[in-house]
Formats: C-alpha cells, structure tokens, sequence
C-alpha cells in the first residue's frame, strides 16, 4: 500500500490588492486596529485569500519524499542567484517553482496514493488545496474530502486523536511533546512565521519547516496505528 503523508504552508495575498468591497466584508467585525490586523493575519487560512508556498509529500513507507514550494516572481526568474534550485538532502527533493507548479507536481504524487495522512487535513489543508486547484484552474486528480468518519482513505490525526472532535484539540507541536516525539517547531519557526520568512526571501527555510512537519506527522500516525486502532 502507498500511504503519503502531506502537509502545507500559506501566506495570505497582499490585503491592498483587494478591492474595496472585499476588503469590507473581511474587516466588518473589526472594532479596533489589533482586530483589523488579526483579520489579516488570518487570511491565510482560507483560499481565496491565501496562497500555497509549500506542499510537502512523504511515502509513510520508505519516509523519502518531496517538497514543492513557491517563492517571489524575482526569485523564480534567477533560482541560482537565490538558492533555490532544486536538490535532494535525507531523502527529500526540494523544487521550487510557481504555485501552479508545485499544485501540479502534487496532484501527480497524490494520484498513486491509496491512502494518505494530514494533520488538521479536513479543516484546512485538503480544502484549501482543493479550492487554491480550482482558482488556478489545475485539475485534482483525488477526492481529498472523502467520507468524515472512515479512516480507509484520509486519516486525519486531529479528528482521530480528538476522536472526532468530542475531546479537546492541540497543535502538532503539543502532541508531538506529549507522546515524546521530536517537534517541528523545536527551532522556533511555526506557521505565523511563514508570512514574513517569504517576505524575507527566505524561501527554503519555508520548505524545510514544511519537511520537518512531514517527519512530525508521519510519526504522530504511527503512534495513532499501533496504539489507538483496534
């Protein structure tokens, strides 16, 4: 069986670029500033105001894999010059190259896969990867969003450890701490650091947090199969 683990990272699009009516509807409940910038900052949750910089795949069984990830439209043209050509490091292939691309380079792995692994997938990764498609007119080539309560085809580690959400939820990072697995966060980057590390040209470090979140979660799962299904 070919199971693949993946996960994602975004940043929202730049707010300016909204029109006014748009702009209206995202900030309406917004009272004070903080709440204007926090409306912001979550853009990057949803599709139609994200964008996916990274996609990271990994077979759960031979844990080789491959990270697809996006940088600015200077970078893209001189690769060399920033550091982003491709290459391979403890298994993993790193490509950089436009999110239609790295959409494109996903929809073909996923395709072979009979099962595959998220980690919050159902509420955030498979929609947004789905919907992100349809905008850019890439056609998927897998249901992400099968049926919620059978683990045959989708194992989402957030609705089984919170057992469909009847128990309280945790971020990977504390879950991995609490069954003694090494966390991705442990060099200090999390997902609110994504925005500024591409705003930096950091582009690559992007990809390796999104690698490292691969690892985590690829391990979580393992745990849940051994320990928690009957």
């Amino acid at each position: 069986m070919n199971t693949i683990v993946f996960d994602i990272e975004t940043i929202p699009v730049d707010f300016d670029s909204l029109d006014d009516v748009q702009k209206t509807y995202l900030t309406k409940y917004a009272e004070t500033d903080d709440d204007i910038e926090k409306a912001k900052e979550q853009m990057a949750l949803w599709a139609p105001t994200n964008r996916i910089v990274s996609i990271g795949v990994m077979s759960l069984e031979s844990k080789r894999g491959a990270v697809y990830f996006s940088a600015s439209a200077e970078a893209l043209a001189d690769k060399q010059n920033f550091g982003i050509e491709d290459y391979e490091e403890n298994g993993i292939k790193y490509f950089c190259g436009t999110e239609v691309e790295i959409l494109q380079k996903f929809w073909q792995v996923i395709a072979k896969a009979h099962k595959f692994v998220t980690f919050n997938g159902r509420g955030f990764d498979c929609p947004v990867l789905m919907l992100r498609s349809a905008m850019l007119r890439v056609k998927p080539s897998k249901n992400l969003m099968p049926y919620r309560y059978a683990n045959d085809i989708h194992v989402d580690l957030l609705e089984q450890l919170t057992f469909y959400n009847a128990y309280r939820k945790f971020n990977l990072d504390f879950y991995c701490k609490a069954f003694g697995i090494a966390s991705p966060k442990a060099n200090g980057i999390n997902g609110h650091d994504v925005k500024d590390l591409f705003a930096d040209g950091k582009f690559l470090e992007i990809a390796k947090y999104c690698a490292g979140d691969l690892v985590a979660t690829r391990e979580l799962y393992l745990r849940w199969r051994d320990y928690m299904t009957f």
